[in-house]
């Protein structure tokens, strides 16, 4: 009988936000993956979970893959976590989870903990639809990406860095205007949570007047179509 593969989200910061589920399945399973072990052997020590991590990162993913696949052909459970969140959103997970269905392994992924959710829901902006584009191209193809971008008509969730968040606001007041809605939230579930909401132009005059730290998730509402939610884009 082959094993499994969990994929067990991890606190994006409150530790209270993991759940009861995925510390037992922690516990019960024979291999831990973590992106970072220095990042999750804390959080697993909190939780009383006795076991050695072992690395699995976008570094190394496609080659240690088949090794992780014989183990679980030899009846081996297996937990893959990311430093914070639900493994493969942004994250190291996909190709595992690819590899893994092709070898007719099951795969269950665990309900629990992501960043766009909640800066989601509570952004005010519609979010009966809504895309996730998760990190923009740093570099090739993000000019194309914003263009196509400036006709999407349901609200856009995007995740940035400090370092680049006052760029890509910069691009989105170019691309998709300066009256666009949009909402920045910072360091989610953590002491200096921050979320702010206005026009791109607004967001980006607060951030420039104030230290960028932490992990920021930007939802920006999309275009009009008719009567529909958002700032029209202007052309």
């Amino acid at each position: 009988m082959t094993g499994k593969l969990y994929l067990v989200p991890t606190p994006i910061g409150n530790l209270e936000d993991m759940t009861f589920r995925a510390i037992r399945i922690l516990k019960e399973v024979d291999i831990i993956l973590a992106e970072d072990t220095r990042t999750s052997a804390p959080m697993l020590k909190h939780f009383e979970i006795d076991k050695k991590a072992f690395s699995h990162h976008q570094h190394n993913e496609h080659k240690a893959t088949s090794e992780i696949i014989k183990f679980l052909k030899q009846g081996q459970n297996v937990a893959l976590i990311s430093d914070a969140g639900t493994p493969a959103i942004s994250d190291p997970g996909f190709f595992l989870v690819r590899e893994a269905l092709k070898n007719e392994i099951e795969v269950n992924c665990l309900p629990g903990a992501t960043a766009f959710v909640p800066a989601l829901v509570n952004s005010g902006l519609p979010s009966d639809q809504f895309v996730f584009e998760g990190f923009l191209p740093v570099k090739k193809g993000r000019q194309t990406r914003l263009k196509l971008l400036a006709s999407e008509e349901r609200t856009m969730i995007f995740y940035e860095s400090p370092h680049r968040l006052l760029k890509t606001l910069s691009e989105f007041g170019e691309f998709l205007g300066e009256d666009r809605q949009a909402s920045v939230s910072r360091e989610l579930t953590k002491m200096y949570e921050e979320t702010v909401r206005g026009t791109v132009l607004e967001i980006k005059s607060h951030f420039e007047n104030n230290i960028l730290k932490g992990e920021f998730v930007i939802c920006v509402a999309g275009g009009v179509k008719n009567k529909g939610k958002g700032t029209k884009r202007k052309d």
